[in-house]
């Protein structure tokens, strides 16, 4: 199986935008069956990258897309924490 590693980044990041917006839409405005449309939506599309990038790198998909979203999420929680300390700093 060859791997293409601009392939690759593109559907991580793909992937990673639709967890974000399905994780989104859960705090969203929308209720009841429309929100449920919604994450359903993204959920799926997930799947289609997730076998898009299985043809890539095989059965390290998975391993991939965890290490992704498990990054995505440090980062984002980091990200608020180090902007908090900055804000006390100045205060």
């Amino acid at each position: 199986m060859q791997q293409h590693p601009s392939d690759v980044v593109r559907l991580l990041e793909l992937i990673s935008t639709e967890y974000d917006a399905a994780r989104r839409g859960l705090s969203g405005t929308a209720m009841g069956v429309s929100q449920h449309q919604f994450i359903t939506a993204k959920m799926e599309r997930m799947e289609l990258l997730h076998q898009e990038l299985r043809t890539h790198v095989g059965e390290q998909a998975m391993a991939l897309i965890a290490q992704t979203l498990d990054s995505t999420q440090n980062e984002a929680s980091g990200g608020f924490g180090n902007h908090d300390a900055q804000t006390n700093e100045q205060r």
